[in-house]
Formats: C-alpha cells, structure tokens, sequence
C-alpha cells in the first residue's frame, strides 16, 4: 500500500526545506509563503496525497528537516 503524507498547513511557517528535498511535491505559496503540498487533497486544513514509493526517501527527509514537524509520511 502507497504512503501518505500528510501536511497540517495552517501550522507551516515557509522554511522551505520541503521545497528544496522535493520539489515535485511541494511548493511556497506566493501570497502567505507557506508550503503548499502539489495535488494535495484537502480535509479539515489538513492536506494529504499518496507518495509515490520511488519519492518516498526524499519526502521522509522533507519531514524530518521541517522545523515544526508539520509533515508526516506514512
């Protein structure tokens, strides 16, 4: 079964380190910087998609570098 991440963006304070480990997932919104997840899926401000399994690693380093731990792949 393919991994979710899970990004809890009303958290989010626009480091940018998900951008810089994968930017094919992650983008800083030009209006508030914060991060926005690509394709994420919306369910009560939290946004969530499933990871492809050959960008797992990638995104797993994106979690573990966000400074206030609002990522998640699981």
């Amino acid at each position: 079964m393919p991994k979710k991440i899970i990004h809890y963006r009303k958290d989010c304070i626009g480091c940018g380190n998900c951008v810089e480990y994968a930017p094919e997932y992650w983008k800083l919104d030009e209006e508030d910087g914060k991060a926005n997840l690509i394709e994420g899926i919306e369910k009560r401000e939290v946004f969530w998609r499933h990871v492809n399994i050959l960008d797992e690693e990638q995104n797993e380093k994106a979690a573990d570098s966000c400074p206030v731990n609002v990522i998640q792949v699981r």
